[in-house]
C-alpha cells in the first residue's frame, strides 16, 4: 500500500505540514498551481516578545498574478539576512539554538536563491533531515498534468502509483472522492488536532507558528510532540 499526498510548498511551515509529509511514502509539491497572494507560500509566523512576527520573503508578481508558484521569483537579496536576524534574536535564549543554527543558518546565510518553491523545496528538506522523516519528495512538474481539479489530483496519485490519498481536511470543500474511488484509491483526511504544548518561549502557547519554533526549543527530541513526525 502506497500512501500519497499533494500539497503546495509553503515557507518554514508549522508543524502540521510536516506530519503530513511523515505520514505518507511519497510527497507531491504542487508548485504547478497559481501563485495566490497572502498566503504561506511565501511566508510564516514566528514568537517574540511582542507577539507573532511575519517573515516574507519578497517576490516578483506578473499583472493579477498569473503565474505558476514554480514561476514566482524571488525579489531582492537582503530579505534572507533580515530573516535570520530576526529568528536568531528571537531564538538564541532557545536551548536548541545553536545545534539548529548550525545546519539552518547557511539557507539564509550562505545560499540564494532565484525562485520560492526552489527555496521552499530545500528548506522542507532539511527539516525533514533533521526530523528523522524519509519520505520521498516529487514536484508535480515530474508528472502528466490532467485538466479537472480533482481529476488532476487523482491522476497524479494513479502516476505514483497510490493506493491511498492523504489530504489535508480542508479539501473536503471540493474533493470529489467518487474520481479517486473510481481509480481504486481510497481518501484519507489528516487530522490536525490534538498537538500536545512543548515548552515555548514569549507567552502563551501558540501552536500555528512556524516549525522552527517546536525546532529550536525541542532540538532532535522535537518528534515527540507531532504525531506521523513522531513514529519516524
Amino acid at each position: 500500500m502506497k500512501k500519497v499526498a499533494i500539497l503546495q510548498s509553503n515557507y518554514i511551515p508549522w508543524k502540521g505540514y510536516f506530519d503530513l509529509i511523515a505520514s505518507v511514502d511519497e510527497f507531491i509539491l504542487y508548485d504547478d498551481m497559481q501563485y495566490t497572494r497572502r498566503d504561506w507560500r511565501n511566508r510564516n509566523q514566528i514568537k517574540t516578545p511582542q507577539g507573532l512576527m511575519w517573515l516574507t520573503v519578497p517576490v516578483k508578481v506578473k499583472g493579477k498574478y498569473h503565474q505558476k508558484i514554480c514561476e514566482t521569483e524571488i525579489d531582492g537579496v537582503d530579505w534572507p539576512e533580515g530573516h535570520w536576524k530576526s529568528i536568531s534574536s528571537n531564538y538564541k535564549r532557545a536551548p536548541f539554538f545553536a545545534e539548529v543554527t548550525e545546519w539552518l543558518s547557511p539557507f539564509y546565510l550562505e545560499k540564494r536563491y532565484s525562485h520560492l518553491s526552489i527555496l521552499n523545496r530545500d528548506l522542507l528538506e532539511a527539516i525533514c533531515r533533521y526530523l528523522g522523516v524519509c519520505t520521498t519528495i516529487t514536484n508535480s512538474s515530474d508528472y502528466e498534468l490532467v485538466q479537472g481539479q480533482t481529476e488532476r489530483l487523482a491522476s497524479l496519485c494513479e502516476q505514483a502509483g497510490a493506493s491511498e490519498y492523504i489530504s489535508g481536511p480542508a479539501a473536503r470543500e471540493y474533493l470529489d472522492e467518487e474520481v479517486f474511488r473510481r481509480k481504486g484509491i481510497g481518501v484519507t483526511w489528516f487530522d490536525y488536532s490534538g498537538y500536545p504544548e512543548y515548552p515555548q518561549l514569549w507567552g502563551d502557547f501558540v501552536h500555528t507558528v512556524s516549525i522552527v519554533d517546536l525546532l529550536f526549543n525541542c532540538g532532535s527530541s522535537a518528534g515527540q510532540y507531532m504525531k506521523a513526525a513522531g513514529r519516524r
